[in-house]
Parts: structure tokens; sequence; C-alpha cells
């Protein structure tokens, strides 16, 4: 686990500061993705918004970027979003689970997150990773998973 300590919103809207140390014991679903209010994001945060029923049973879910927590207030109410927004702005958690990457678009290159899923056991180690996520069909994956 880490100890950076990160601003956040947690399951219910509130300004919280968190770290992942608050959640040894508990199994931890932690997502990473590149951009509050984008469409590949908002799909994926939907996407764990809509199966929260069916994951709360394995684990605590967490979404991470970049963002700063005004950013994620707005995606938050705006996506009725039903789980903790870690606010990563210096990438420090990013780097740790070493998603912040080169990226090119459009021959132009930049420092970002690659989508990438963590599955954290109780003791903070990971059990589980997929890198260079696709959205569509990523929850169902992850919940496939965790069935398991």
């Amino acid at each position: 686990m880490t100890e950076h300590r990160l601003p956040a919103l947690d399951a219910d809207g509130n300004e919280k500061e968190f770290s992942l140390d608050n959640f040894k014991g508990e199994r931890v679903i932690l997502y990473f993705y590149p951009k509050d209010n984008t469409s590949g994001c908002t799909q994926e945060a939907c996407d764990f918004r809509d199966n929260m029923n069916r994951l709360t049973q394995y684990g605590k879910v967490i979404g991470v970027s970049p963002d700063s927590i005004k950013s994620h207030k707005s995606f938050k109410e705006k996506q009725s979003l039903n789980f903790i927004l870690l606010s990563d702005t210096e990438h420090k958690l990013a780097e740790d689970f070493g998603v912040w990457k080169e990226k090119s678009m459009y021959g132009r290159k930049y420092m970002g997150i690659e989508r990438s899923t963590f599955i954290l056991n109780t003791d903070g180690s990971i059990e589980k990773e997929w890198r260079k996520v696709k959205v569509k069909g990523h929850v169902d994956e992850v919940i496939d998973y965790l069935k398991k």
C-alpha cells in the first residue's frame, strides 16, 4: 500500500483525504482513468456505478485520475457516481502503480494515465491487474474475475 494522502470525494460526495492505508483489511477495486467527463472515462465510471450492487460484495471501488476535486465534484454529480474518487493531481499514486506513462495523440507526445484496474488484497498487495484497459466489457471482466 502507499501512504500518499490524497484529496478525495467519498461515496456520498463529501470532501475527505484518503490514503490506500485507510482500506487495509478491505479488498479494493482500484481503477485509474485519464480524465473526468470524457466519453470513455464517463462510460467506464457509469459501468462501475451501474454494477455497484454486484461489486460491493467483493470490495470497495475507488476511481483515480489526475483531475482536481472541483472537476471530480462536477463529474460525480453529473453522473450520480456512488464510489470514491481520488484526486491524484501530482500523479504520485499513478507513478507508484506504474500507470503514469508517455502517450501519443496525433503525433504529439505527452504524459498521462494508462487506463488500468487493480484488485488489492486485504493486506494491500496487488492480487490482479489489467493494463491498457478497453472500456467496453471491462467491468464485467472484473466481476467475472472476482466471482472465482
